[in-house]
């Protein structure tokens, strides 16, 4: 136990991602909310490759392998500033809304909310730079595209 503990904090960093990686850092905030239940199902990881193909119109093999560059990413890095930095210098704060409305659905996708999950998006608003309300808005638009209002 002890040695994984030291494994873990050992690592080197990753090298800081640059603005031309807004896709691999937004899909990294997907999986990060999809993990943050503790519970990240095989359905959960083709509804993030799903969402990354349709929201940068890229082929689903595509998707697939920035998912799965994304996971790695996810599991050595620890804080999620950097990803939402990047998506600040990139997305006009009057679209980073539809960034929330994107993250709601996968936590939504699998019918139930955690606390870790709630608490990530609390986060990632405050780092994108929203209001709760419009989070709650994004939630619920997020809702009515999934047909679960």
């Amino acid at each position: 136990m002890l040695k994984s503990f030291f494994e873990k904090y050992s690592k080197p960093e990753p090298v800081p991602l640059t603005v031309d990686d807004f896709r691999l850092a937004l899909a990294v905030l997907l999986v990060r909310v999809a993990r943050a239940d503790r519970d990240y199902s095989e359905e959960e990881k083709q509804h993030i490759s799903e969402l990354i193909s349709g929201c940068f119109e890229i082929a689903k093999s595509e998707a697939n392998e920035l998912r799965l560059e994304a996971e790695e990413l996810e599991e050595r890095t620890q804080d999620s500033v950097q990803f939402t930095r990047i998506i600040k210098q990139k997305i006009p704060f009057d679209q980073r809304e539809e960034i929330l409305e994107i993250l709601w659905e996968i936590v939504l996708s699998d019918g139930e909310r955690s606390y870790g999950e709630d608490g990530f998006l609390r986060l990632i608003t405050n780092l994108l730079g929203v209001t709760d309300r419009d989070s709650a808005l994004a939630r619920q638009r997020a809702m009515e595209r999934m047909g679960k209002n």
